[in-house]
């Protein structure tokens, strides 16, 4: 009998915002607004960190790649999140689901990854300053964005395989707003206890790791800073480390609760909200973040307008 009630999905239900039926109009044009920032707000930093000559260090180096990231990042989720609100049609398909999870951890990888790069580039210029050009070459900075971006594909490839392999019975509503792991396990049947182990095992090793790897790294870094002598040494340093750490704060902050909170008690709202925050609010605020706290970038703003309206 439990073999002919079985439902085998083959297409989700992506349920989104249905909770605010009257409000699907004015989260579009919000959710449209916030893609638009993005991707003007990234855009300007990796055209400003190519073309001004002042900005050919490893840091904005790093910063134009992790710019990219975010492009890539939310237009795995906010293009079909938006066609769900315009629409209301909140099907998706098994594997446009599966297509999306898999991208999607492999950039929030990607991403975890180059904060921590970032990290250590901080450490070298404030902790080791002799040896920070020697070490922080054009090739290093090369091979350290290369390894961000195909370490963890693999782990990744497997890892959606693996709980797609799974059959999904019952219900095919996914109460999310894109197709994000915890929700999906919820629908699996059977004994899931395997897949969760290495889900907590690649949460571990692709967000805990580079993240305890920031932590430690700022550790030195504080350690480095009050330890300078000049007062305008410290405020210096202070600045060009404070705009990275706020992101850190960010994405991991809402990425690591979101994830980890569902081994002790998952609900939906707040997965959802935290989701909203490391998918959509972070990358909206990180160019703002970025810009407005760094002097270097404001003045490279103002010569790269003002060659613009020149012309």
């Amino acid at each position: 009998m439990a073999d002919k009630n079985l439902t085998i999905i083959e297409e989700f239900i992506l349920l989104g915002f249905s909770e605010l039926p009257n409000f699907q109009g004015f989260l579009f044009v919000i959710f449209l607004f916030i893609y638009i920032s993005i991707l003007l707000g990234n855009g300007l930093i990796i055209v400003i960190t190519n073309v001004e000559p002042t900005l050919q260090t490893p840091m904005y180096y790093f910063l134009g790649n992790f710019s990219f990231v975010e492009i890539c990042y939310t237009s795995v989720t906010l293009p079909r999140m938006l066609m769900n609100l315009w629409s209301q049609k909140k099907n998706i398909s098994l594997v446009s689901c599966a297509a999306q999870l898999c991208f999607f951890l492999i950039l929030a990888v990607i991403e975890s990854f180059l904060l921590a790069v970032m990290a250590y580039d901080r450490y070298m210029a404030i902790c080791k300053p002799l040896y920070y050009s020697l070490i922080m070459n054009h090739k290093m900075c090369v091979q350290m964005v290369i390894g961000s971006w195909i370490t963890g594909i693999p782990v990744v490839i497997g890892q959606t395989y693996q709980v797609f392999s799974v059959p999904f019975c019952g219900s095919n509503k996914l109460n999310h707003v894109f197709c994000d792991m915890p929700p999906l396990m919820k629908l699996t049947c059977g004994d899931t206890s395997w897949d969760k182990f290495f889900i907590y095992i690649d949460c571990f090793l692709f967000g805990l790791i580079p993240f305890l790897l920031i932590f430690f790294s700022y550790i030195r870094i504080l350690s480095a800073i009050l330890n300078l002598s000049s007062t305008s040494g410290r405020t210096k340093a202070f600045s060009t480390c404070s705009s990275h750490l706020i992101v850190v704060c960010l994405f991991y902050g809402s990425g690591l609760i979101a994830y980890l909170q569902s081994i002790f008690s998952y609900s939906d709202r707040t997965d959802k909200i935290f989701s909203l925050i490391y998918t959509v609010v972070t990358p909206m605020f990180n160019p703002m973040i970025y810009s407005l706290r760094n002097k270097d970038f404001i003045e490279a703003m103002k010569k790269l307008f003002s060659k613009c309206v020149a012309r």
